[in-house]
């Protein structure tokens, strides 16, 4: 089946956000290991549930909008959200650490 431009648009779209929702749940596992500590079996144990939850996600997702079938600009997007996610908490990681040297100095000197 070929696609149009605005049909691949919208799936790229959609792949994107995929791959931001799949690093952020990530990211919540890795806050929750940050905050309860486990053994290296229960963090292994959890990667796999993880990780078998994403694909299933994933393949869902894929599923939904190209209609079981695998484009490579869905894949493209998976990896592209990922990035752009990345990018995103990074950045609002290096504003958060200068918002409270700010604040920091600002209560020292005030």
């Amino acid at each position: 089946m070929i696609l149009g431009i605005s049909s691949e648009a919208r799936i790229f779209l959609y792949a994107c956000l995929t791959g931001i929702s799949v690093l952020a749940a990530y990211g919540v596992c890795a806050c929750f290991r940050r905050l309860i500590r486990h053994s290296a079996l229960a963090e292994g144990v959890e990667d796999i549930i993880f990780w078998l939850g994403a694909s299933a996600y994933i393949f869902w997702k894929m599923y939904e909008t190209t209609y079981g079938s695998i484009r490579g600009f869905f894949l493209f997007g998976l990896l592209c959200g990922g990035g752009l996610g990345m990018s995103a908490a990074r950045a609002a990681a290096k504003i958060y650490v200068k918002g409270k040297k700010k604040l920091e100095k600002h209560r020292k000197s005030g």
